[in-house]
C-alpha cells in the first residue's frame, strides 16, 4: 500500500502487533489454573528484530537471475521461564493480564479508528469529494 504513503503499512504493522499480543494474552488467561504454564508476553522490539533476521537472501548463480528474499515468520513471543505467581508453578497474574488486555483493547481500537479514517479520505477522493 506504498502507493498511498507509509501510513497504512505503519498502521497493518501496529494492528498485526496489537492482534498478537491479544492473542498471547487470551493463552495467558486460558491457562491461569495449569501448573508450570509460564506466562508469555510479545515484544515489539524483539519483532522487529526477529523480522530483520529473519531473512534469507539467495545467492544468484547468474546475473540474469532476479535477486529475491524469502521471510520467516517468526513472531516476539517470549516466555517469564524463572516467574512463578503461585505455588504450583503457575506464572500467570491474572490482574497484570487483565490490565494489559484492556490496555492492548485501547490500542488497538485506536489503530482501528485511524485506519478507518484514512480509507474514509481516500473513498472521498476517489469519489471526487461527494
Amino acid at each position: 500500500m506504498n502507493l498511498f504513503g507509509g501510513t497504512i503499512s505503519s498502521l497493518e504493522y501496529g494492528l498485526n502487533y496489537a492482534s498478537l499480543k491479544n492473542k498471547t494474552i487470551a493463552q495467558n488467561i486460558a491457562n491461569v489454573d495449569t501448573p508450570n504454564y509460564k506466562a508469555k508476553d510479545v515484544s515489539f522490539k524483539k519483532m522487529l528484530s526477529d523480522a530483520q533476521d529473519s531473512t534469507i537472501k539467495a545467492n544468484r548463480t547468474d546475473v540474469r537471475h532476479f535477486d529475491f528474499k524469502i521471510k520467516q515468520s517468526t513472531p516476539g513471543v517470549f516466555s517469564y521461564e524463572n516467574y512463578k505467581y503461585r505455588s504450583n508453578g503457575n506464572g500467570v497474574d491474572m490482574d497484570a493480564e487483565q490490565a494489559s488486555l484492556a490496555e492492548n483493547t485501547i490500542y488497538y481500537n485506536a489503530l482501528v479508528e485511524r485506519i478507518s479514517g484514512k480509507f474514509n479520505t481516500l473513498n472521498t477522493v476517489i469519489k471526487g469529494g461527494k
